[in-house]
């Protein structure tokens, strides 16, 4: 049952609700018709997320206070109450518009009248101060226009909602009350104590919209806009509106003087001065444009801005400030409107910073997009974006372009709202795109290669090819450069350790390695933004006319989020030097779990947490293998279950997807050597005792090995020059090998059956992964195909009875499979889904255990409750030189 739903039958012996009149930052307003006095009335339910934080039986004990005024300017309390569990006020319904209808519509008011307006506000004021009530949410929006005179509503309500039920400021629990452009700074900054002159404040902001179209201080964000309030001077009025009184100007700006002790004390005083009373105070001087304040002290200011949206800034002004000073916030964002936890880029900023969409939570469990105006205190899902991926926007931020799997689509689709286009079907990887001012789109093919494609739709033309020889594997993260011929990209080796930021000249698809890091951006000043694996942020110039760097790096931020499955470091720049990232300190840390089939996840060992990358059991249960990724890159590690040691096997170079061999004595690893580039396959003794053999040599990058049970043979993965990837069957002591599925497609992460007849791949022919089974020994004989809407990372239950796999959702799937001299597979079905644990789209991130479990490692998702804003980033950027 909807709220509406359940307030109209609880209330319905009182009240007959009629329709919605609107919703605001603390409750949703309906007109509603009391039936005991025949009058109709404003019913207005405070939102219920706001409601559990102060506690019904607090707010209706605080909003009492409204009952007891009794102004000719003050909207009175009619009823309270609490029906259930929905908390409820009623007033009296005004026939008219409320001031800020008539400003959207006339922009500017009469002076008179905006001066008449203003005076009968500190009239209400000035007796709800002597009976001791501060507004503290005074603005258009609360002044009600009628018969000619002004009602001011919710006397009061911000009062109430200003402490939760424990007696916690509502900025100790991320939420509170007021509107940024009418805030005084002493309530930016989250004083307890809030005066009559606060008040005075809001009115001033008020009385300036009123007479200059707009309030004394805008920006794009909240953020912005409590940053200017703190350290800016409003611009000058007269020069702008030659109109207004010497006297009206003068008492606008003392009472928007910073300090409370300034401005005037009484909202009686501000009248006065209004009328053009005599005063004491001098009103400070102005420029004709807005001017800065002089150096503030180094401070720490928690801003409450967001009535509801439970966002919290955090501003620091500094000692000596730039004309433009650089400013940091933290938004906090409320819990369903949270950063989902997807893998991939999780959000990007428009190129002029007005806007940012990021991946969000859909009502079904998963995730879609959501578009912030940075003006706006909330957020907006857009509709039919289940699934999206690393989002990014045209350089006019009017569509947005997203990914939906391993590969999957690329899509584009309004802001506005609307179907999306599928561009890219069942092909395009979700590492990141960027759209260029001709209309093209760049992204990561399906084979791990940039490609374009019209953002309307057409042909994909592949712009990047791979050298084998330089053991790179993926080309991802593309951006654009300035002139169109270049592009900088991510090259990815083996694991997130050894990344590479490159050059791609666009007209002969060869990319050039210039820095070791992570997800490379390029900004306007000349330089290159990329994070370390740590979470460092580094920049460092480039000459963009020879493709060269042109200095050091230097560390400009720490503790940035990066995405080990993908390499992307959670962070986005505007071309106007808005930064924004997502703290958490590089990779995070995960755990080894075993996974029963109901998804339940038990740790193997609840201390032990890493940076874990790829995991194979032994074939007896009794140890497991696992890449963990380190300070020397990413190494082999051996622990004996339940709660054996933990051992080391691999140094040097970088190490990752171990195999065990039938026997349980040793592991097999691909390698990439310190300072080489083409991965290839070694054998090692489990125990460590000896050095580690090479298994089987290739001109070309060997990705993974496979074992068949009898020990004899083993599959091999190989990337070619062409970039397809092609499985191969080798015997023990045979040089030659035998192509089992080759091609110009991609087929990954092979699994040999439990009888060995059989093996399970991954292959991208149609455009989108799925799972395929064939014999081993007769592989041209014909396929099956397992999965039904795309799957990756097969692997046999220990009893050959089923075949696993993961899709893209995080699903684990289960098909009954009969082996045999033929193969037949029933409909797989949804064994547990679960967002949290690993996957690999090349490889495979579980194992199976004789009694079915599964053995998994956990993503360390932070919460996603906070983005860290920096605005004119580049001015403190350039006196970092």
């Amino acid at each position: 049952m909807t709220d509406l739903a359940r307030l109209t039958a609880a209330l319905s012996d009182r009240y007959t609700i009629e329709r919605e009149l609107g919703q605001g930052g603390m409750a949703t307003v309906y007109l509603a018709h009391d039936v005991k006095h025949d009058r109709p009335v404003a019913l207005k339910v405070l939102r219920p997320e706001l409601a559990a934080v102060i506690g019904g039986e607090r707010f209706l004990r605080e909003i009492k206070t409204t009952a007891n005024l009794h102004h000719a300017h003050i909207l009175p309390l009619h009823d309270s109450g609490e029906a259930d569990g929905l908390v409820y006020y009623v007033m009296p319904y005004i026939e008219g518009e409320t001031l800020r209808g008539r400003i959207d519509r006339d922009k500017q008011l009469p002076v008179d009248e905006a001066v008449r307006i203003a005076r009968e506000v500190a009239d209400a004021l000035d007796y709800a101060h002597r009976q001791g009530v501060i507004h503290r949410d005074i603005k258009p929006d609360n002044i009600m226009l009628h018969d000619g005179h002004v009602v001011v509503a919710d006397f009061g309500i911000a009062l109430a909602a200003s402490r939760s039920d424990d007696g916690t400021r509502m900025t100790e629990t991320g939420m509170s009350l007021g509107t940024p452009h009418y805030m005084s700074p002493e309530q930016a900054m989250g004083e307890r104590e809030i005066r009559a002159s606060s008040d005075v404040y809001a009115l001033a902001c008020v009385l300036y919209e009123m007479l200059m179209g707009e309030p004394p201080f805008t920006g794009p964000t909240a953020q912005a806009i409590i940053a200017k309030v703190m350290t800016d001077e409003p611009m000058g009025m007269r020069a702008h509106r030659k109109r207004i009184p010497p006297h009206v100007e003068s008492a606008v700006l003392i009472g928007l003087e910073k300090l409370p002790a300034d401005r005037f004390a009484t909202a009686a005083e501000f009248s006065a001065a209004l009328s053009g009373a005599t005063t004491t105070r001098t009103a400070p001087s102005v420029a004709p444009t807005a001017v800065s304040r002089g150096p503030w002290r180094q401070v720490a200011i928690a801003a409450s801005v967001v009535a509801v949206a439970a966002l919290a800034f955090g501003v620091w002004a500094w000692r000596h400030r730039p004309p433009s000073p650089t400013v940091r916030v933290s938004v906090v964002f409320p819990a369903g409107e949270r950063i989902h936890p997807a893998s991939t880029r999780l959000f990007t900023l428009s190129r002029d910073g007005s806007r940012m969409v990021y991946v969000g939570p859909d009502t079904a469990g998963g995730n879609q997009l959501w578009l912030r105006e940075m003006n706006s205190l909330t957020a907006r899902p857009l509709p039919g974006t289940s699934d999206a991926l690393a989002p990014f926007l045209s350089p006019d931020a009017e569509s947005v372009a997203y990914f939906t799997g391993h590969p999957g689509d690329l899509r584009v689709v309004s802001v506005n709202g609307g179907p999306s286009l599928t561009v890219v079907r069942d092909s395009a990887m979700p590492w990141g795109g960027d759209w260029d001012e001709a209309g093209m789109i760049y992204f990561t093919s399906g084979q791990s290669l940039i490609a374009r494609v019209a953002a309307g739709g057409g042909i994909i033309e592949v712009v990047s090819r791979l050298d084998s020889a330089s053991g790179v594997s993926e080309h991802n993260w593309v951006q654009v450069l300035p002139g169109g011929g270049r592009a900088l990209i991510q090259m990815w080796h083996s694991s997130i350790a050894d990344t590479e930021i490159g050059l791609l000249d666009l007209a002969t698809g060869i990319a050039t390695p210039i820095i070791d890091g992570v997800y490379g951006r390029y900004i306007p000043t000349g330089r290159i933004v990329y994070t370390t694996v740590n979470g460092s942020l580094l920049s460092v110039p480039i000459d963009l006319a020879t493709g060269t760097l042109a200095g050091a790096p230097i560390a400009v931020a720490e503790r940035i989020q990066v995405d080990a499955s993908s390499g992307s470091g959670q962070f986005s720049i505007s071309d106007n030097g808005v930064l924004a990232y997502m703290p958490g300190g590089g990779v995070g840390s995960g755990q080894v779990v075993w996974v029963d089939r109901a998804g339940e996840q038990a740790a193997v060992d609840s201390v032990w947490r890493g940076q874990f990358g790829t995991i194979a059991l032994s074939p007896d249960g009794s140890r497991l293998a696992v890449s963990v990724l380190g300070n020397d890159g990413e190494q082999i590690w051996v622990k004996r279950l339940p709660d054996g040691p933990l051992s080391r096997l691999t140094f040097g170079g970088s190490a990752g997807r171990p195999a065990w061999t039938p026997d349980g004595r040793r592991v097999t690893f691909i390698l990439t050597r310190e300072g080489g580039f083409r991965r290839q396959a070694m054998i090692q003794r489990a125990d460590g005792s000896a050095q580690a053999d090479s298994l089987a040599a290739d001109p070309r990058s060997v990705e993974n090995v496979e074992w068949a049970p009898d020990g004899k043979r083993f599959l091999l993965r190989i990337g070619s020059v062409s970039n397809s990837r092609d499985i191969y069957l080798v015997t023990v002591g045979d040089s030659g090998r035998r192509a089992l599925v080759s091609g110009p497609a991609d087929e990954y992460a092979p699994a040999v059956s439990p009888d060995g007849e059989w093996f399970a791949y991954v292959s991208n022919e149609s455009g989108r992964n799925e799972v395929f089974v064939r014999l081993v020994d007769d592989p041209g004989a014909g396929r099956t195909q397992v999965s039904l809407n795309g799957g990756s990372e097969p692997r046999w239950a220990r009893s050959g009875q089923e075949l696993f796999y993961r899709t893209r959702r995080g699903e684990m799937m289960a098909a009954e499979v009969t082996l045999g001299t033929t193969f037949s597979a029933r409909p797989p079905r949804i064994l547990f889904v679960a967002a949290n644990l690993a996957t690999d789209a090349f490889h495979h991130a579980y194992d199976v255990s004789r009694d079915g479990r599964f053995l998994m490692i956990t993503q360390s998702f932070n919460d996603n409750t906070e983005l860290v804003m920096v605005f004119n980033w580049f001015d403190e950027l350039r006196g970092r030189k």
